[in-house]
């Protein structure tokens, strides 16, 4: 074999690396056939050192086009990146419900000057074409909160009231003060029950109130009266009507419920009576009737 001399040793040695340099992924091979360098494997942490690659191709560089004076990097100028501050929008609440004064947020006023009279459990076939009768005599309009049992068996007085001008009020089927403690699907049934025999009797009539027996209202009985399309009603004067404990006159009775009404109405008042089997009351509205509405604007509910 002929011997190759040392100046044309380096020149070659040279050429080859000048080949890696530009070979691209793969492994380049040095004249010997063994590996000048490996491809270099991806990046592990952000402190990797620099790849043998970029090695070979600076060693290359530096071969072929020698520097005689070093370049000076240039400094960096990046903007520093800027960012607007977040705007987060306030979420959307929910407008607050008002407050009605009742329980579970039941309405104990009317919202305006006029005062409500209200006429529970009927409807009564004697008792409630007396008290109808007296308030087509001083013409004033009220609300009858009906039981549906009582609906079912006196419709022609349902029909009678709506055809007045007077407000119906649902009472619930069978006047049960436990109702409210129910779960919504039997709330739902009885409210709905009441309001169908109503408006069999009167088909005509809307139904937008409901009053609990008892005035006994939960959250669930109101929100499924407002599921409903109706507004549960409490009152503020209660002059205890219903309430004729044995001893007490008929006389002493009336007496008790003028005192009461007298003394406790006010503009905007939701007034509690009963024409279901309450001779008295209706005696005693043959006196407040003229009072009050000397004094006051007699309402039916809207």
């Amino acid at each position: 074999m002929p011997r190759i001399p040392a100046k044309r040793t380096l020149r070659l040695a040279g050429a080859a690396l000048v080949v890696a340099a530009f070979a691209g992924c793969g492994t380049a091979m040095a004249a010997d056939g063994k590996p000048v360098w490996t491809a270099a494997q991806p990046s592990t942490g952000p402190s990797a050192q620099p790849s043998i690659i970029a090695s070979a191709s600076t060693s290359a560089r530096h071969l072929t086009t020698p520097s005689t004076t070093p370049t000076q990097a240039s400094p960096a100028t990046t903007k520093p990146a800027t960012s607007k501050p977040a705007t987060t929008k306030p979420a959307r609440s929910k407008p607050a419900q008002p407050r009605l004064g009742g329980p579970a947020n039941s309405a104990m006023k009317t919202g305006t000057a006029a005062v409500a009279l209200t006429f529970d459990d009927g409807p009564d076939p004697v008792q409630t074409p007396k008290i109808l009768d007296l308030l087509a005599k001083y013409h004033v309009k009220a609300t009858f909160c009906v039981v549906g049992e009582n609906v079912a068996a006196h419709p022609e007085l349902v029909r009678r009231i709506a055809a007045a001008g007077h407000t119906l009020c649902n009472h619930t089927w069978q006047h049960s003060l436990t109702l409210g403690k129910q779960k919504p699907a039997e709330i739902r049934a009885d409210l709905q029950r009441t309001n169908d025999a109503i408006r069999q009797a009167a088909p005509d009539a809307q139904v937008k109130y409901m009053r609990a027996p008892g005035g006994n209202f939960t959250p669930n009985f109101v929100k499924v009266a407002a599921e409903l399309g109706m507004k549960s009603i409490y009152w503020q004067v209660d002059p205890r009507d219903w309430d004729h404990p044995a001893g007490e006159s008929d006389a002493a009775h009336r007496a008790k419920v003028l005192a009461a009404v007298k003394k406790h109405v006010h503009k905007g008042s939701i007034v509690l009576s009963h024409d279901f089997g309450q001779p008295d009351t209706i005696a005693a509205y043959q006196t407040l009737l003229p009072w009050l509405k000397q004094r006051y604007q007699l309402i039916a509910l809207p």
